[in-house]
């Protein structure tokens, strides 16, 4: 079994990628910046776990560099199992600020890079008649709006979007869902002050921002047997947020 992570040498696709090795799931760790991040967790993963690893810079808005990564990784495994697309962006500032450059910027990154991944991964899959792919979104499609977020906000619902289309172009042979992230402990949120934070605990039921060992469990399960009947789901993983 190979599985591909986009965004996964930091935050939550680092700690997917953990879980994929202690599921003995080989794993392939996409990174755009950050590059000794990547090659240090590969080493890890190395010597932790009886599993392969592989690192491929690419940037997933760019279809080139996309198809390129799948032909490497399929050149060496001469497969792709799994696919999570999580490599995502996001630049808060003033709505009115934003110029479309920048919107553009975070639109291509977290919504066309899925579509894009999502189409190579998806061809491999197809011919191979089997696969999962796993989108990562965030309640912000859905309900928790944050004006200096609009950008990042649209192209998480676009990802929304995208899922059920894919599940239903894909299926029957590739299973495809989406996971909602809230709050996550990661270094996109580390600029929090911390009254926001406890702003933002109060109207979560348990309290506290996720650990990303959280939400990468729930896509480890998306992408295991144990949810083979699990299909074109959005599910959201954000400790029960309240309107409090």
């Amino acid at each position: 079994m190979v599985a591909l992570i986009t965004g996964g040498n930091r935050g939550i696709g680092k700690s997917i990628a953990l879980e994929f090795a202690k599921a003995s799931v080989n794993v392939v760790i996409n990174y755009y910046h950050h590059e000794q991040e990547a090659l240090e967790l590969a080493e890890y993963i190395r010597e932790h776990y009886d599993v392969e690893v592989m690192t491929i810079a690419c940037d997933v808005s760019k279809e080139e560099e996309v198809e390129m990564m799948v032909n490497q990784i399929t050149d060496a495994y001469g497969t792709i199992d799994i696919l999570v697309n999580n490599a995502g962006i996001c630049r808060d500032g003033l709505l009115l600020d934003k110029s479309p450059r920048e919107f553009l910027r975070i639109l291509n990154v977290n919504l066309v890079g899925t579509f894009l991944c999502s189409k190579y991964v998806g061809k491999i899959m197809l011919e191979q008649k089997r696969g999962r792919i796993v989108n990562i979104s965030s309640t912000n499609a859905l309900d928790t709006y944050y004006p200096e977020s609009c950008d990042y906000d649209a192209s998480k619902a676009g990802v929304i979007s995208l899922t059920h289309n894919l599940a239903q172009d894909f299926a029957p042979f590739v299973r495809v869902n989406c996971v909602c992230p809230g709050w996550v402990k990661t270094d996109m949120n580390q600029d929090l002050s911390v009254e926001q934070i406890q702003k933002e605990n109060r109207k979560i039921l348990l309290g506290r921002f996720a650990d990303p060992e959280e939400i990468a469990k729930v896509v480890v399960f998306l992408a295991s047997n144990k949810a083979s009947y699990v299909n074109d789901s959005i599910i959201r993983v954000d400790g029960g947020r309240c309107s409090g």
